[in-house]
């Protein structure tokens, strides 16, 4: 069995880990309706529109 020599330094673990660890940006699409930014697969915020009908009545 592998045992090693040497303990692992906190900076090298530390290092290691922010490289694989990074949390991505949630997608993002854009509305057919209005154009505004939203999450996919989800009402429009702004204009309340899914799938080319109104879901949410907005003022």
């Amino acid at each position: 069995m592998a045992v090693p020599k040497r303990k692992t330094g906190r900076a090298r673990t530390h290092s290691r880990r922010s490289a694989n660890d990074k949390i991505a940006a949630p997608a993002r699409s854009l509305c057919p309706k209005c154009g505004e930014v939203k999450l996919p697969h989800r009402v429009c915020p702004n204009c309340g529109f899914y799938r080319d009908r109104e879901v949410i009545e907005t003022a």
